[in-house]
């Protein structure tokens, strides 16, 4: 009787084992076969660069005059701006593309020894600023450097530093954007031959944001970049590709 139970009791045991196994079997399966599946496709970033030249060239410049008396301020402003289109118009500038602004009048206030305004006007500022664009580009940043000279004519003036632009950029997006999906498909390449596979077709493509930086520089930007301060510019476009895996 002893014997008969201890051999029920090996074969319920047995059983059990053998459920076990199976049970840990499909459990290991699973993630295997989504590993698998997951495997089946390959995410390569491509890139594309090119240096272009800037074709288009902002100034913009101001000056000032200021006096206790209204009049006398607005009329040195008028003789002001005159010797400044003079001057721009001597360097080369057509005198039709310099853009004048409205006068822009700012009163000057007394203030008391306490830094507290008395509501008195001491003195009337009134300033005007211009505007050049031009395809120029090298004519634009010699005048930008030199515009101070300005003042040797008893003119206050500020010169900013140029900006500047590429036109035709619109144009070149398309092509840079070929170029990176092209970098990116030969990527994909490479890593699916280390390891004896192939790409299948495209599943996705995702265009990533451009970058335009001076030349040489390692600047970069999750909202891209676009710097207008340099003449000779570098401009990468990067794209996301997922192609499939055979």
């Amino acid at each position: 009787m002893e014997q008969n139970n201890r051999s029920h009791y090996l074969v319920i045991s047995a059983a059990l084992l053998s459920l076990a196994l199976v049970v840990c079997a499909i459990l290991i399966s699973r993630p295997l076969a989504n590993y698998t599946a997951s495997k089946s496709f390959i995410t390569v970033t491509g890139s594309a660069k090119k240096q272009i030249t800037s074709d288009l060239a902002v100034w913009r410049g101001s000056f000032y005059q200021e006096s206790d008396q209204l009049p006398v301020a607005y009329s040195n402003l008028k003789q002001d701006l005159a010797k400044v289109k003079n001057y721009l118009v001597q360097k080369g500038i057509a005198e039709n593309s310099i853009v004048v602004s409205s006068i822009t009048t700012t009163p000057q206030y007394i203030y008391n020894a306490n830094g507290a305004s008395t509501g008195q006007i001491a003195s009337y500022r009134l300033s005007q600023d211009i505007e050049i664009k031009s395809q120029d580009v090298n004519k634009i940043s010699t005048v930008a450097r030199e515009a101070t000279e300005l003042i040797e004519q008893g003119v206050i003036f500020e010169s900013q530093p140029p900006q500047y632009f590429y036109t035709k950029l619109n144009d070149l997006k398309v092509n840079m954007l070929a170029e990176a999906s092209k970098d990116a498909k030969q990527r994909a390449e490479k890593m699916a031959s280390s390891t004896g596979s192939q790409i299948g077709p495209l599943r996705s493509a995702k265009m990533g944001v451009f970058q335009i930086t001076p030349v040489d520089s390692n600047e970069i930007s999750d909202y891209g970049i676009n710097d207008t301060s340099s003449v000779e510019k570098e401009i990468t476009a990067v794209v996301n590709v997922e192609f499939s895996i055979k």
